[in-house]
C-alpha cells in the first residue's frame, strides 16, 4: 500500500499543537509516544513538515483522537478560512462511540475552547462514567437526554443547558428521537 499525502484543513499543525497542550503533554512526550525526533515535530507544529498517512495515525493514537478528524472534509474559501464553519464542511470528531455523533463546530482548535455538535441517537448511552480537565456547557437544542454529574441525575430537554466542571458525568438517551446538544469545552479536548 502506498502512503499517500493526506490532505488537511490548513491548521493541522496548530490543532495538533493546541491537542498536545490540552493533554499536558511537552513536544518531548509526544515524540517519543510517536518515535520521532522533537525537532521533526516542532516543524510539524510550525506546519513546516508534513506528515505522512502513517505518521498522522500515530500522531492520531497517541492524543487519542480518531485520524479523520484532521482530514478536510469539505473546502473552505480562502477568505472564510478560520472564521466559517459551513455546515458541510464541519470535522467529525470522536469515536461515534455508542450512538454518539460528533462535529466541531470551531474553525479550529487553537482557542481557549472549542465548540461541537452532538447527536446522542435513540438507545445511546455511555454508562461508565467520563472525567476530563475541562469546564463545560451544553445546550440542549431538540430531544431529552438523561445526564449524570457527580452523584446527581438530570433529565434535560430542548431549550435546557447544563454545565460539567471536571466531574465525572455519563449519559443516556432512553427516548425515541435523536437529542442534538451544542457544546462548549475548555480546553479543546479533541
Amino acid at each position: 500500500m502506498v502512503d499517500q499525502k493526506p490532505v488537511f484543513t490548513g491548521s493541522l499543525g496548530a490543532d495538533l499543537r493546541a491537542l498536545r497542550k490540552a493533554r499536558g503533554l511537552t513536544l518531548t512526550d509526544l515524540a517519543d509516544r510517536v518515535g520521532r525526533s522533537v525537532g521533526w515535530l516542532s516543524q510539524v507544529e510550525r506546519d513546516l513538515s508534513d506528515l505522512s498517512v502513517s505518521d498522522l495515525r500515530e500522531v492520531a493514537v497517541a492524543l487519542d483522537v480518531p485520524v479523520s478528524m484532521f482530514f478536510s472534509h469539505g473546502p473552505a474559501p480562502v477568505e472564510e478560512a478560520g472564521y466559517i464553519v459551513r455546515a458541510d464542511a464541519r470535522r467529525p470528531i470522536g469515536t461515534s462511540q455508542a450512538g454518539l455523533v460528533e462535529e466541531l463546530l470551531s474553525p479550529d482548535l487553537t482557542d481557549d475552547f472549542e465548540m461541537v455538535h452532538s447527536t446522542f441517537k435513540p438507545g445511546s448511552a455511555i454508562t461508565k462514567p467520563v472525567s476530563r480537565p475541562t469546564q463545560e456547557v451544553g445546550y440542549v437544542v431538540s430531544g431529552q437526554l438523561d445526564l449524570t454529574i457527580g452523584d446527581q441525575a438530570f433529565t434535560v430537554g430542548a431549550g435546557d443547558s447544563f454545565r460539567i466542571r471536571g466531574e465525572p458525568f455519563c449519559y443516556a438517551n432512553p427516548y425515541s428521537h435523536s437529542a442534538v446538544v451544542i457544546w462548549v469545552i475548555a480546553p479543546p479536548v479533541y
